[in-house]
């Protein structure tokens, strides 16, 4: 296809990201029915004792869980950067914590180090990472997102999840940096600048 003015290559854009839109919305869906299945109510590690899967909801019917892989990777932590950012937000509309396999104690202790404002649970102790689908053999995981939902009568039901990788939707610095003009340029991102 030559695309030779502006207005033409404007509509082109327009018309793709129209597509994308439609796709991105065929694809949620997809994995939606794909992850919906029912959890037990697992019980997870705090500095402050056990707590339960159906606790950590607070007043909210739904809950976003973020799956961390833990201090030692660079990319969980600024995913976790980004969504202590958008805190205030995600906590408007769901509850919202983090769970890694770090014991409590680094947990807490990392998380004082970057400022972190969410809710860290630690499943070393329980097959939740694995039960999800982000922890394999030999201890390895994976980062992700798996969201829940708490009926009437208590029952817990995964409604969606997804993976996250370097440029998901999950994180905009991939975004910007796209725009630039050599691109990302095998920036990777580091614990200190």
């Amino acid at each position: 296809m030559n695309l030779n003015s502006k207005k033409e290559l404007e509509e082109r854009i327009s018309e793709l990201e129209k597509e994308m839109w439609e796709k991105e919305k065929e694809v949620v869906g997809l994995k939606k029915t794909l992850s919906e299945k029912d959890v037990h109510d697992y019980k997870f590690d705090t500095l402050n004792g056990k707590v339960s899967l159906s606790e950590l909801f607070g007043d909210n019917q739904d809950l976003i869980v973020i799956h961390n892989m833990g201090k030692k990777c660079p990319y969980c932590t600024m995913w976790a950067d980004g969504f202590n950012g958008l805190l205030h937000h995600l906590t408007d509309r769901a509850a919202f914590i983090v769970v890694s396999p770090d014991d409590p104690a680094v947990q807490q202790e990392f998380a004082k180090r970057r400022n972190w404002k969410f809710t860290l649970v630690s499943a070393k102790s329980n097959s939740f990472t694995k039960d999800m689908g982000y922890e394999f053999e030999n201890k390895k995981y994976m980062p992700g997102v798996s969201v829940f939902y708490k009926n009437d009568t208590g029952e817990i039901i995964r409604t969606g999840m997804d993976v996250f990788g370097p440029g998901d939707n999950y994180n905009s610095p991939w975004h910007l940096f796209q725009l630039l003009k050599d691109g990302v340029n095998e920036w990777s991102p580091k614990f200190e600048y």
